[in-house]
């Protein structure tokens, strides 16, 4: 396994960093390859320039902002995403990285009038989320839980037709005890295992 994790969350000491150490870990002691792009660390810039808008759909052109960015996508095939939700949806600083490296040729080829769009990243076999929310379950689902279907339904567009997908949400994280946050922790270490 090629796992490759995008980790976004501003606070190295917060609960999802947390889930990132037992994540790398649970990799690691299965005998996986991991590459980690943690966004806050790295500085990303969520912001599409308007020179990047501009060079968007000319080939090999738009892939220079983010070329290792996108040589990381080219090596996995395994894609898990931490966050935490915010306002029912992704936050911004993967909304933009999503906006940034998920450029036309490179992950995915244009619609046409006749033709849809086609997926570029068939070596990705697995789509894993991992995430917290403020929000209760029902609440969530009343919402829509826009960003499980960005990632899972979105990307999945682009990647192997038999992709597995998983998700796992802690819900209600801030009234949440340690003792939850620790069944939560051994949920997501057997799911990660079992990918």
């Amino acid at each position: 396994m090629k796992a490759l994790i995008v980790f976004s969350h501003p606070n190295p000491g917060s609960f999802n960093a947390h889930i990132l150490a037992k994540v790398r870990q649970t990799l690691a002691d299965r005998g996986a390859e991991t590459r980690l792009i943690d966004l806050y660390d790295e500085d990303f810039n969520p912001v599409m320039s308007r020179e990047e808008r501009e060079g968007y759909h000319t080939h090999s052109e738009n892939e220079l902002p983010v070329a290792e960015h996108l040589a990381d996508l080219r090596w996995c095939d395994t894609l898990i995403f931490i966050y935490p939700t915010w306002w029912f949806g992704l936050p911004a600083m993967l909304k933009g990285w999503l906006d940034r490296v998920f450029v036309p040729h490179a992950t995915f080829t244009m619609p046409t009038a006749d033709t849809p769009m086609g997926g570029q990243l068939h070596h990705i076999k697995t789509i894993a989320v991992i995430t917290t929310c403020g929000a209760r379950w029902w609440q969530s689902k009343v919402i829509g839980e826009p960003g499980r279907k960005t990632l899972l339904r979105g990307i999945r567009f682009l990647v192997h037709p038999r992709c597995k997908t998983r998700y796992s949400a802690l819900y209600k994280i801030d009234s949440s005890t340690p003792r939850d946050r620790e069944r939560y922790v051994v949920k997501v270490t057997k799911m990660v295992g079992r990918l």
